[in-house]
């Protein structure tokens, strides 16, 4: 399988994209077209001590390259020589099987929306990451991309994050909750109420499995499988994980750390903090899938190593051979609503 790769997007571009992808061939049998300026990836190979490109390893080259400050919904017209708006050509070419990128999360979205397309009847792309439970994790769709949502949109995110959820997780029957402050159908504003009534609707049809609302404290000991919700909620019930995850760890350090009693009682339990430090890494996860897209796009994170792109190249991968993009295009229909509310900017 053939992965695109933009080796200059992210704070540590290009070495940790070239890395990663060093460590995707050698470990998962993956093959990598690195895109960006070719002098700089051959150098981080010199670096490496590598002097001939290795097998499984090519590169696509990019001389322009989309920054943080440029306008992420005009930079791929820009620069149309950079490496995201070339690497993404070549996924819409058919040159590789999904498409990485650590850069920009504007630019990804509006220049995988615009040149490789929704999936035709998706009205919205979503980003749903995998979010540590007390259950194994759950799929959190949407974390940023679509800020204001309609209730068709949120009907849109509850099937694709279900298929999703199936196809990658290995959740038979995934259960999907609506992101709410409180569980009775009543509760929250009227997104969640009018969104209540399609996905209760979709359940008695028997097209999805709605457990109902579902608080944030009980979507985090894993009451659902997938968590439905807009991405201005998603995204601050993302950072807010993220933000509690580094306090604990942070903590628990520093209890750990306060006398010798403390510092064997740390040996005798080491174990199970490696266990906790993995659950909550965000590097295990590798990226975001941009689900709604007509080919499979991960978003790694911006601050992202070798490892974490290592595994964002796992991630795409296990995307690309799912079917999920199948699943979302066959069943589309069941997805099309007539308008019933007019979203912010169609």
């Amino acid at each position: 399988m053939k992965i695109i790769v933009d080796a200059m997007g992210g704070d540590n571009a290009p070495a940790s994209n070239v890395r990663g992808a060093l460590r995707a061939v050698k470990e998962l049998g993956a093959e990598v077209i690195l895109v960006g300026r070719g002098e700089d990836i051959l150098t981080v190979l010199a670096e490496d001590g590598i002097k001939d490109l290795p097998a499984g390893i090519e590169i696509a080259h990019a001389s322009e390259v989309v920054e943080i400050c440029d306008n992420p919904a005009t930079a791929f017209k820009e620069k149309k020589d950079s490496s995201l708006t070339v690497g993404l050509n070549l996924l819409k070419e058919g040159k590789g099987d999904a498409f990485v990128s650590a850069g920009s999360t504007g630019a990804l979205l509006s220049a995988a929306t615009l040149l490789v397309k929704r999936v035709k009847g998706i009205r919205r792309a979503a980003m749903c990451p995998v979010v540590p439970t007390a259950k194994g994790g759950a799929l959190l769709i949407d974390c940023g991309a679509t800020a204001e949502c309609t209730p068709e949109y949120l009907l849109q995110f509850a099937f694709m994050g279900s298929y999703y959820a199936e196809r990658v997780m290995g959740r038979p029957e995934p259960r999907v909750g609506l992101l709410n402050i409180g569980a009775e159908e009543s509760k929250g504003t009227d997104l969640q109420r009018e969104t209540w009534k399609l996905l209760k609707k979709a359940d008695a049809e028997g097209r999805i499995n709605f457990a109902g609302n579902v608080e944030g404290k009980e979507a985090v000991l894993g009451a659902v499988d997938v968590i439905v919700t807009d991405g201005y909620s998603g995204n601050i019930f993302l950072k807010t994980m993220e933000g509690a995850g580094s306090f604990l760890a942070g903590e628990m350090k520093k209890m750990f750390m306060k006398s010798i009693t403390t510092k064997l009682a740390a040996l005798l339990v080491k174990d199970g903090i490696k266990d906790f430090k993995r659950m909550m890494d965000s590097r295990e996860v590798g990226g975001t899938a941009l689900v709604g897209i007509s080919k499979p796009v991960i978003k790694a994170h911006g601050s992202s190593d070798a490892y974490a792109i290592r595994n964002a190249i796992r991630q795409a991968m296990q995307f690309a051979s799912s079917g999920i993009i199948d699943d979302i295009t066959e069943n589309v229909e069941y997805m099309r609503l007539p308008v019933m509310h007019k979203p912010a900017a169609e």
